[in-house]
């Protein structure tokens, strides 16, 4: 991987969506279309423009302001080969009183920069990673009002990572100079420099290692040819993989992926997947009028510039087979008006295959149901399949929209956001927010959470109208009775039960009564006492006080 660039390069079509900048570009014209963009997106919440904006190898002198469903990229084999001078940041000057909160769906990924005030911002909430970055000075996390993020991977910050008023982070196999700060809940998950775990005084949840993990595949460019690198398993794994250069992994030339451009339909998908193609998805929005289908062992699905898939007609939007290797990375999966029984799903009913060897990942995989169309799904995501690594996602049932049209109790109807059936399934960085009933429902065994946050529905109309059985309100996680193994390490739930501030949930997170089922580092909080959670899980943690003051438990069993 020489992650340099040719004066030969011939430059693959990537679609209108994608902008390509090289060192040899005027600074100023290179800062223009960069301005364009921002003001495009900076307040595009629901829109359906989309941008990929890649650096490929070499030094600017830029400020790159990234706004909603813009990605930005360098295009070397580490971080280090495209170096920005400037910043590349994310600010919340668009929603006062510089309120972060609504800041999604969007990226930095594979760049160093050094700021020009020795610090940069970024300023998110959910679906906004942070990834294979290195930052030569300090990182603020918010723009001094509330923030609710957040993600970090693969990441070295030479500063300090100020979290400022972030209610929860998680931060998975970096290495900061420092960090400062906390709210509800801080995970570190082998993270070299980070705060020594002190739950709930303050609140981290530090973890020394991941026990199995893969990182995200990404575009690169090679001695002038554009290809896609697949980083390899690592087990029990801390720090960043590109500290001694080049991480381990398989380059796959860009020839071996159909790219797909606005206007592909889901038939030209399936056809050049049962070929023996994986798939570049370019940004833009994509109706599908069939499920995708993914048959072949390690196959790579790819999106760029947060891609985004409709299914129309009440249909899946993408199958998995029950294969070993599958990558799917990078795409925002939003429910169509048509009810949907599942958005997307990896592995049949009763899966029983063991793919520890060369599991399925998902990263930055989002789904959506409600905010830009009045979207319709039971269920969001299921997997069947045994050993899956879910690697950040943001699965969201709207609870506000553009224009307050496309959201509430039965419009934008949503049971469960995730079920998990299979064995020995881990997530890193889970966020499932405002569905229905249990939004969450752990079936399998074996299974591990590190990180969960959660909102409850807003929009809950009555007591009566929620109820599971005899319990008040559904739990944000349930672990099924028949389980016999599972862990999770910091979890949040919160309600804000603003339509109806009577209502209350009996629990947060429900799980069996067994020695090898435990929870770590808990915390439910009532925003501004709208509602309330009587326990934390199952009968134990007290029920959320007056005020936004959060209840934490320490461990269960």
């Amino acid at each position: 991987m020489g992650g340099t660039t040719s004066p030969k390069a011939t430059q693959p079509d990537l679609g209108p969506n994608v902008v390509i900048f090289d060192p040899s570009m005027p600074s100023e014209s290179i800062q223009n279309r960069l301005d364009s963009i921002f003001a495009q997106q900076e307040k595009n919440q629901f829109g359906d423009e989309r941008y990929a904006v890649l650096f490929t190898p070499g030094t600017y002198f830029n400020d790159v302001n990234v706004g909603f469903y813009t990605q930005v990229l360098g295009l070397g084999s580490t971080p280090d080969a495209v170096t920005i001078n400037g910043a590349v940041h994310v600010e919340a000057d668009w929603f006062p009183p510089n309120n972060a909160t609504q800041n999604f769906w969007r990226g930095a990924e594979n760049l160093s920069v050094n700021p020009a005030e020795g610090a940069d911002r970024w300023a998110v909430s959910q679906a906004s990673p942070y990834r294979r970055m290195h930052v030569r000075g300090d990182l603020q996390l918010d723009d001094g009002g509330w923030s609710s993020g957040g993600w970090i991977s693969d990441t070295k910050i030479d500063g300090q990572v100020r979290s400022g008023s972030q209610q929860q982070w998680i931060s998975r196999d970096s290495e900061f100079g420092s960090w400062c700060g906390s709210n509800w809940n801080m995970v570190f998950l082998g993270v070299h420099g980070a705060p020594t775990g002190t739950f709930p005084s303050p609140p981290y949840t530090t973890i020394d290692g991941t026990p199995v993990v893969r990182e995200k595949p990404f575009l690169y460019v090679d001695d002038g040819d554009y290809r896609i690198f697949v980083p390899a398993l690592r087990t029990a794994t801390a720090g960043v993989t590109w500290a001694n250069g080049p991480a381990p992994g398989t380059s796959l030339p860009i020839g071996q992926f159909h790219v797909t451009k606005p206007g592909t339909t889901a038939a030209e998908m399936n056809a050049a997947l049962a070929a023996g193609k994986n798939l570049l998805v370019t940004p833009g929005v994509y109706h599908l009028d069939q499920t995708v289908q993914v048959t072949r062992p390690g196959t790579v699905v790819l999106g760029l510039g947060i891609a985004t898939l409709v299914p129309d007609r009440g249909i899946t939007a993408m199958d998995v087979a029950d294969v070993d290797g599958v990558k799917v990375a990078g795409l925002l999966i939003d429910a169509g008006t048509t009810n949907s029984d599942t958005l997307m799903r990896v592995g049949q009913p009763g899966s029983r295959a063991d793919h520890a060897a060369d599991p399925t990942s998902l990263h930055d995989l989002y789904f959506r149901v409600g905010g830009a169309v009045a979207g319709k799904a039971t269920t969001s995501l299921v997997v069947n399949s045994n050993n899956v690594i879910g690697d950040h996602m943001w699965i969201w049932r709207a609870d506000h929209a553009a224009d307050g049209g496309y959201v509430g109790w039965d419009i934008n109807t949503a049971d469960t956001g995730l079920v998990v059936n299979g064995a020995d399934v881990t997530t890193y960085g889970l966020f499932v927010e405002h569905y229905q009933k249990t939004q969450v429902v752990w079936n399998g065994e074996g299974g591990r959470t590190y990180f969960f946050q959660n909102e409850m529905p807003y929009d809950v109309p009555d007591q009566a109208g929620w109820m599971d059985g005899s319990a008040k309100g559904y739990s944000a996680y349930r672990v099924s009775p028949e389980v016999t193994s599972h862990e999770a390490w910091g979890l949040g739930s919160y309600c804000f039960f603003s339509s109806n501030p009577s209502v209350v949930a009996a629990r947060a997170f429900e799980a069996p009564e067994t020695p090898y089922v435990r929870f770590h580092g808990m915390v439910t909080v009532s925003l501004n006492h709208q509602g309330a959670i009587q326990h934390v899980i199952n009968d134990a943690g007290d029920p959320t006080p007056d005020g936004t003051k959060p209840v934490n438990l320490v461990s269960y069993p």
